[in-house]
């Protein structure tokens, strides 16, 4: 049985010496999780050498919030999804470490932990992710007033398979997986994908992304639904995407039929392509440049003002 937590955490508790910001976390859901199943939390935080922290076995989704301390808020806000194929979690990486680059800018962030597909923790395996981006868009914009930022300037990124669940959250929008009566827009402002998954077809998406995500036995309708260049529309939010030319694990295609996706619509975008760089930029392109790359085109959208 789910044990009940505190709404909130002392966020240094969770991450012990990360206090250079003001920090806390949050359960997502203040009541029950949609869709769970009454199983034990089996959840595991274990360190990697590479990445430095995953995070597995997510069945309670939480956020944590990072609010800007040493630079004053600017009102824009980003919700981060870690990748990890739908099978874990980066949590350092592409959590909390690009949570803190945002917070130096005035931006506030917010790191969404997902519930992970799996038929043991709840009923609806493939739209359990989606529910819980579209919960923290939900929470972020009905609380803005407290969290010091505008609701109309509330963005999500993400990162590979996190990628993939932040351009569902923008292309899904109108189908509300949750609060199915409820007012609050689940539409976020903008996204940011970095080198995302797109695609489950077989030729360019990312097998292991949809077999963990839809089943080994997806559906041809399923397949379509969670293609997110398939679902792009004229009031799908302005996209930044970065990929490498290079990237052997998730190919660039993902990146290019979306922004195709996009112009095709009049959705206005930027991607950037590098020329070589492996899958997670671990090496190259280094994070300051990839991520001068997105907070230049935050100032060209006037997410961030020119004096930050």
């Amino acid at each position: 049985m789910h044990k009940l937590t505190p709404y909130f955490l002392i966020a240094g508790m969770l991450f012990p010496g990360a206090c250079s910001v003001a920090q806390r976390y949050m359960r997502l859901y203040p009541g029950a999780i949609p869709d769970a199943i009454d199983v034990p939390d089996k959840e595991t935080l274990t360190a990697n050498a590479t990445v430095d922290s995953l995070t597995s076995h997510v069945s309670i989704p939480g956020l944590t919030v990072f609010l800007p301390k040493q630079t004053r808020p600017n009102g824009t806000a980003v919700i981060i999804c870690p990748g990890g194929g739908y099978g874990t979690l980066l949590t350092k990486r592409e959590g909390s470490d690009v949570a803190r680059a945002f917070n130096q800018l005035g931006i506030t962030a917010f790191v969404l932990k997902y519930r992970l597909p799996d038929a043991q923790i709840m009923k609806n395996p493939a739209f359990g992710p989606i529910q819980d981006a579209q919960q923290a868009i939900k929470t972020v914009r009905e609380r803005a007033k407290e969290f010091g930022i505008k609701p109309d300037r509330i963005g999500i990124m993400g990162f590979s398979a996190g990628g993939h669940l932040a351009s569902t959250a923008g292309t899904h929008f109108e189908k509300r997986y949750i609060d199915k009566d409820g007012k609050t827009s689940l539409r976020p402002d903008f996204m940011i994908l970095i080198n995302p998954v797109i695609s489950f077809n077989d030729s360019t998406g990312h097998t292991g992304s949809r077999d963990n995500l839809l089943g080994k036995n997806a559906s041809p309708e399923m397949i379509r639904l969670f293609s997110t260049e398939l679902q792009v529309n004229a009031a799908t939010p302005p996209a930044f995407l970065t990929h490498s030319g290079a990237d052997v694990v998730v190919p660039v295609s993902n990146s290019i039929s979306f922004y195709n996706a996009m112009q095709h619509n009049g959705v206005k975008g930027a991607l950037h392509i590098y020329s070589r760089g492996e899958h997670g930029f671990l090496t190259y392109p280094p994070f300051q440049v990839w991520f001068d790359d997105v907070i230049e085109w935050m100032r060209s959208e006037c997410l961030i003002g020119t004096g930050n």
